[in-house]
């Protein structure tokens, strides 16, 4: 028995010794060391938009492959493999993901901070239209940018295809024949809805152009607008429909136009009904990932309906808008601009332009910054010659003797009302002022001639 018991404790596993010894001594063993590390990488990956060439212990990691098959019968592990033939899986949902750089929720939220309100956050994730949208309300008038500081994660998770984020669409679109109803996306779409169709509404020349009432032709795009506000809304995501069917009911509920004349109320028909459409018949998930595009193309595009949306609102103010003159007269800004470009004032400023360019073209534009910066006076040394009275050319001995004759004529003292001893003060301290000025200048130009003739 002894015998047995002391070959037990003569043999014993090496890795045991060591982890007592670790134990005992109080060090971390080294596979808990390199476990550590690979968390902390991970943890730092998922914060900054990292990538690590090994799989850390915890946390779904994406497979490197280009497919993610997930079956609806089983949500738990995702299977990798090469993209399967259209009737392999007829019960599975895939998921096509393609391998692009992992988006940063550090930066998303940096953008989101300096840049929120234009939308500079979602075009970083790639959420084009919604940037756009974004852009054109200055942040969703406020309200989305900061609605926004709780969705970025969720944005986030949705750019880098994350598995949980996909494992829990995929449950949804199980449960869901279509997208649930949403109300805030319902709500935004009413508003984009009525914001395109009133502005291209308020676009529209109220006057003849050249003889034509565009108004006859131009007022049908109204229903066009809002159908694609509509529209544009509900694309947003991992939801999307067609236009066709929400296009033709907004122009079928425009006639209301002609049976209540008040333009709010037939306006919001409009809205509704092409919402409601939208949300009713065209909705559906969107089960293919969006094709990747270059950066110049989305640019592109951003740029486009940029100019488009500019252009309406500048539509707008140029026929449509009005200003007030000192008189309580609204004068057109198309009027009052024309007569501004007409004005001697404009014309007198047109002439100076183009007399410096000129000028420019023989003496070099290095001579007009000169003299500009002159004209601009930095040391005051042309104010100070008015103040004293003085002109350029005058001597140091010239403007000795106006300043001293300026300080006995107005100094303080010699006023005896209150009222006028503050003015009296002002003065005297502008001429002390401008004799400190020009006789600094006139000391520093005077060396500066002794040097060049030495």
């Amino acid at each position: 028995m002894n015998q047995n018991s002391s070959a037990k404790h003569r043999k014993r596993p090496k890795s045991e010794n060591q982890a007592q010894d670790n134990v005992g001594s109080g060090k971390i063993p080294q596979h808990l060391k390199q476990s550590i590390a690979k968390n902390l990488f991970c943890v730092l990956g998922n914060l900054f938009g990292l990538q690590s060439s090994e799989n850390a212990d915890v946390g779904p990691q994406r497979p490197s492959k280009e497919t993610i098959v997930y079956s609806t019968s089983n949500f738990n592990i995702p299977q990798t493999q090469s993209a399967p033939p259209p009737t392999q899986f007829p019960q599975t949902e895939v998921i096509i993901i393609p391998n692009k750089p992992r988006k940063s929720i550090f930066l998303a939220y940096v953008f989101w901070l300096f840049g929120g309100v234009f939308g500079l956050h979602l075009f970083y994730l790639e959420r084009d239209a919604h940037a756009f949208l974004t852009w054109s309300t200055l942040g969703g008038y406020g309200l989305g940018w900061l609605a926004d500081i709780t969705k970025i994660p969720r944005y986030v998770r949705d750019c880098n295809n994350d598995p949980k984020f996909l494992q829990d669409l995929i449950e949804k679109m199980r449960r869901n024949r279509k997208p649930p109803f949403s109300t805030s996306r319902f709500i935004s779409a009413l508003m984009v809805g009525y914001l395109w169709g009133q502005l291209v509404m308020l676009a529209i020349p109220e006057d003849e152009v050249y003889g034509i009432n565009l108004n006859t032709y131009l007022h049908w795009f109204i229903p066009l607008a809002v159908a694609l506000g509509v529209w544009i809304v509900g694309n947003i995501g991992r939801e999307q429909g067609s236009p066709k069917v929400t296009i033709i009911t907004s122009y079928l509920s425009y006639f209301s136009r002609w049976y209540f004349f008040d333009e709010n109320i037939w306006l919001t028909i409009v809205m509704f009904t092409a919402a409601f459409t939208f949300d009713t018949y065209s909705k559906e998930w969107r089960r293919q990932p969006k094709k990747k595009k270059p950066l110049t193309k989305r640019l592109g595009v951003l740029v486009f309906c940029g100019i488009l949306y500019i252009g309406l609102w500048s539509s707008y103010l140029y026929f449509n808008g009005k200003i007030t003159d000192s008189n309580g007269d609204e004068i057109p800004i198309h009027e009052a601009l024309h007569h501004f470009f007409t004005s001697p004032w404009w014309t007198d400023l047109k002439q100076s332009l183009y007399e410096t360019y000129q000028y420019a073209q023989v003496h070099g534009w290095y001579e007009i910054w000169k003299q500009i910066i002159e004209l601009s006076d930095p040391q005051g040394e042309q104010n100070s010659y008015k103040v004293l009275g003085v002109s350029p050319t005058a001597s140091q001995q010239e403007i000795t003797a106006r300043w001293r004759a300026l300080s006995r004529e107005h100094h303080p003292d010699k006023v005896k009302d209150p009222e006028k001893q503050r003015d009296a003060q002002e003065r005297f301290m502008q001429i002390q002022q401008a004799y400190e000025i020009l006789s600094k200048i006139k000391n520093k130009r005077r060396r500066k001639n002794n040097k060049s003739v030495n």
